[in-house]
């Protein structure tokens, strides 16, 4: 392999510095991909705009007093109010050898974008296919044009959580790494269009924003973006030459060596929306949990705990949240569980068995199902023959889970794809190096107020699970809401389940007697 070019290792300094705090990258170098001063969108506000407010100030130019005041709050705010305020102090000034206009507008959109802004993150694709193609005919790597590619999706996707109400951010990735998922499948498919000879060539340096990401973000990327042709989760049997072996590998032919599907991410508005109409009263864990998904080709959610009081509608969300993003999952109780109901048993038992995960990927033929273990304070925690706490933390973790060994398989497994969601009345039985693991998202109750769009639903549902179809269900009378308003004020929704159960036999009552 070439070694990278001055000019590539001088990039990768600057790389490194920025993300130090040392060095505050250009525009241009933003543009490339270098990461905000710090790895900061705020850090990089203050600094840019503290250093070019002494800078303007020095020159005592009257007509940019205007913009020192604002760079100085700027410096000491670094909110979107203040970014919009300079960005729109900007119209109409042209470039002078006092003050950089140009430079300064392009930073303040990033800015924007970095908060989530579909138009401002428009205009940056814009500014980066313009470099682009300022630069055909130099031989240099086509980084930007799968890079414009990527923030022109990624702004398309910011327009459709804006429209949905929902604000950008708060994934679990740096806003500045959202794109950069996109980026990497764009960069698959221009190699796949172009041959590899093109992508591969002797001339194309190594990418410093790929080769510089932390371990756990490049983790976290490549799970976004990779596995267009499946996921290997068995490569091999172990012992397979053995009786059990041979009667293991038959059970597993399936899955050995052969790439198994994930689910695609659906339209995450029409999730969010269909969602919020069944669980009106838990907008925030909806927009947490979907916001997760934004840039992600395949299904995948981090470890979460939904934690609320009983009847409050966890599980349901858990298994209709895994129905709307259309994959597979398995709900299991943790009442009384044991740690091989999750790691597996050792075939050699006639208990043995495979482990829960696995189990669920042999049966849906899918690398990323979702679990759902409901009730997760409820398991044991006696450490004889094990603890299911201490072989789910290693079904949590990223590089334990890639290597998954399963006493049933006896070889190593890929589990990394399967999402773990959960549920809990209360966390204090949970111990601290499992919470360590998981995201805790507080379920709310549901208020009095909201009966009249719960009830609707619970009238439709109660009509499906009795076989019928759900236009069956008449819609509610004005007395018959006010008879539930009147018996129900809020919190479970199992006793609110109930109280339509009731009503439900009473109009059937009353259809008998005419």
């Amino acid at each position: 392999m070439d070694e990278a070019t001055p000019r590539d290792r001088r990039y990768l300094r600057r790389f490194k510095a920025a993300k130090a705090g040392v060095h505050l990258p250009s525009e241009e170098e933003l543009l490339r991909g270098m990461p905000f001063f710090r790895e900061a969108c705020a850090e990089d506000i203050r600094e840019y705009a503290s250093r070019l407010s002494r800078r303007l100030k020095k020159r005592n130019w009257v007509p940019l007093s205007a913009l020192v005041e604002i760079l100085n709050k700027l410096a000491g705010d670094p909110s979107e109010d203040s970014v919009a305020a300079l960005e729109a102090l900007l119209d109409g000034m042209k470039d002078s050898k006092h003050f950089p206009v140009h430079g300064c507008r392009l930073r303040c959109r990033f800015y924007r974008a970095s908060y989530g802004d579909p138009g401002a993150a428009a205009l940056v694709a814009c500014e980066m296919a313009r470099l682009a193609f300022q630069e055909i005919g130099q031989k240099k790597p086509p980084t930007l044009i799968w890079r414009s590619l990527s923030w022109a999706v990624y702004s398309t996707h910011l327009e459709d959580w804006k429209r949905a109400g929902i604000a950008a951010g708060g994934s679990g990735i740096r806003a500045e790494n959202q794109p950069h998922a996109f980026e990497w499948q764009f960069k698959r498919a221009i190699r796949n269009l172009g041959g590899e000879g093109v992508a591969n060539r002797k001339l194309e340096p190594k990418d410093p924003v790929a080769d510089d990401l932390k371990q756990s973000d490049r983790e976290e990327i490549g799970a976004k973006a990779a596995y267009h042709d499946g996921v290997v989760v068995v490569q091999s049997i172990g012992n397979d030459a053995t009786s059990d072996g041979k009667r293991v590998a038959r059970e597993f032919a399936a899955l050995i060596k052969h790439p198994l599907m994930l689910r695609t991410v659906p339209d995450l508005v029409k999730v969010r929306a269909r969602l919020l109409s069944e669980f009106p009263y838990a907008a925030g864990v909806v927009d947490a949990v979907l916001k997760g998904l934004v840039g992600r080709r395949h299904v995948w959610l981090r470890p979460t705990i939904l934690l609320g009081p009983p009847g409050c509608g966890k599980t349901r969300f858990a298994r209709r949240l895994a129905e709307e993003l259309r994959t597979p999952y398995e709900l299991v109780s943790c009442g009384g569980m044991s740690d091989s109901a999750i790691g597996g048993a050792a075939r050699r038992w006639s208990t043995g068995e495979p482990s829960l995960a696995m189990m669920a990927i042999r049966r849906h033929e899918c690398a990323g199902p979702i679990i759902v273990l409901d009730e997760i304070e409820k398991v044991g925690t006696s450490r004889h023959n094990g603890n299911v706490h201490d072989v789910l933390v290693g079904l949590l973790e990223a590089e334990t889970s890639r290597r998954w060994h399963d006493p049933y398989v006896e070889a190593s497994c890929d589990l990394s794809h399967v999402s773990w969601l959960m549920t809990a009345n209360a966390l204090d039985p949970v111990p601290g190096f499992l919470l360590d693991r998981c995201r805790v998202l507080r379920f709310r109750e549901p208020r009095p107020e909201q009966v009249s769009v719960l009830a609707p639903r619970i009238l439709e549902r109660l009509y499906v699970d009795a076989g019928h179809d759900p236009r069956w269900a008449t819609p509610l009378e004005a007395f018959e809401l006010a008879a539930l308003s009147a018996a129900w004020h809020g919190g479970s929704i199992r006793k609110l389940e109930r109280l339509v159960e009731v009503l439900i036999e009473t109009r059937e009552r009353e259809r008998s007697r005419q």
